[in-house]
């Protein structure tokens, strides 16, 4: 193990011993309990990269004791599973426990290496746990992901990355050697971006990294963690765009804040960036659909128009001419004019719904398909929007307590205020203003 990297040589070997995740691990959880019953259900850990996916999957095989592969599905195929399942039913014949399998990076097996998993998890044959960064939606087929439970990780907290910092400085064999002062650690959390082993990857950097000449004049061993000297440290190290890696985050969300800041060079260098390194053509297009709504919306209509085109068209294609597609369509996308007043309107709506609860619907709105619905006024009164000047009648449809309440203010775009003029118009009838 010493040759091993930190994060693996002080990964957590019980629940009790995991940091951040008490939605699902903590006292009395589910999962938990769960596993501390030995009956685990087959299911999906989706959260960003080092939250604790595998490290849980490990946990569950120590503590169940029962038969355990592990497989990543970046270099695994239908053979492997198929050979691991003909081992699951020898198992279950000979001792009469299942097998868990831990599948890293499902959503990149295809439909056919998903496919070949269904029958046993069906029968119970293997119990499945696959772990990924991507929304299992998009990546993991329906009739898999029905039989599974999906359950979110989600990103280490502040404290949580420095409890971890300070537990690797005392647990681990190799740092407890050293005198090791953690003075400054805004450097470590900020790059690490609430993942823990490339948090603690660059920590044994930091640690391993030459002192400086007074101190190794001096013969010091001690060392001082400073956001300088992590600075310094993760500026020399050189580091190739990985999609399974540290960069992967990294450089999406400098192509995304590039589109959302309306400079097309950078998007398109950015872009080609993730191109070189084998990115996948689904992520990038998926990426830009979201924000086309998100970061454009009604500035620009036609931007969604054009993402959710490009996602079916590289779909059909594929690299390397796929390139070509999502070029144009990040240029074009850089290009437009920027509102994410969809974004702050659909946020208070859910902010509204989380404080009023489930607010009745008005009755001369509701349906009423029945005699009954409409001996009880459902539906009386009710306005037929085109009957009236404008296609438009000044009659309320959000619950009494929410009367008058503006959740989508028109962003200050060329499109947009023509919106806010013409709403302005209505709502002057209606409200007033």
């Amino acid at each position: 193990m010493n040759n091993a990297p930190l994060a693996e040589r002080i990964r957590p070997r019980s629940l009790d011993e995991l940091l951040g995740q008490e939605h699902l691990v903590g006292k009395g959880s589910i999962l938990r309990t769960a596993i501390e019953q030995g009956k685990i259900p087959s299911m999906i850990f989706w959260g960003p990269p080092g939250t604790g996916k595998t490290t849980i999957a490990n946990i569950i095989a120590n503590t169940l004791q029962v038969p355990f592969f592990q497989i990543s599905a970046i270099s695994a195929g239908v053979k492997d599973i198929r050979e691991i399942i003909e081992q699951a039913k020898a198992s279950r014949i000979a001792t009469k426990a299942g097998t868990v399998l831990f599948i890293d990076e499902i959503h990149r097996f295809n439909k056919g290496q998903q496919d070949a998993l269904l029958g046993a998890v069906e029968k119970g044959i293997i119990t499945l746990i696959g772990a990924t960064t991507e929304n299992p939606s998009f990546e993991v087929n329906s009739a898999l992901l029905s039989r599974c439970q999906v359950y979110i990780l989600k990103p280490l907290d502040e404290n949580e990355l420095i409890q971890l910092l300070r537990t690797a400085i005392i647990k681990d064999e190799i740092l407890a050697t050293k005198k090791i002062d953690l003075k400054e650690t805004t450097a470590l959390i900020n790059i690490s971006g609430g993942d823990a082993r490339k948090l603690l990857n660059l920590l044994e950097l930091v640690v391993a990294s030459p002192p400086t000449p007074l101190l190794a004049e001096r013969g010091a061993s001690d060392i001082t963690v400073t956001d300088e000297l992590v600075m310094k440290v993760a500026q020399q190290k050189i580091a190739l765009y990985d999609k399974s890696g540290e960069q992967h985050y990294d450089i999406i969300s400098a192509f995304i804040k590039s589109i959302r800041g309306t400079d097309p060079n950078a998007a398109v260098y950015w872009l080609a960036r993730m191109i070189e390194g084998g990115e996948d053509v689904k992520f990038i297009a998926r990426r830009m659909v979201i924000l086309a709504s998100e970061d454009i919306g009604n500035a620009n209509p036609t931007a969604l128009v054009m993402a959710n085109a490009t996602f079916e068209a590289v779909n059909k294609i594929g690299y390397p001419e796929a390139s070509i597609i999502l070029s144009q369509c990040a240029t074009y996308l850089a290009a437009s004019p920027k509102s994410n007043a969809a974004v702050a309107a659909i946020g208070e709506a859910l902010a509204a719904v989380k404080r009023y609860g489930d607010l009745p619907v008005p009755l001369h709105i509701r349906n009423a398909p029945t005699k009954l619905m409409k001996d009880l006024d459902y539906g009386k009164n009710y306005e037929y929007s085109h009957s009236y000047d404008k296609n438009f009648s000044p009659q309320e449809y959000l619950p009494k307590e929410l009367s008058g309440k503006k959740f989508y203010d028109p962003g200050k775009n060329v499109r947009e205020e023509e919106l806010r003029k013409f709403l302005k118009s209505l709502w002057k009838e209606k409200y007033g203003y």
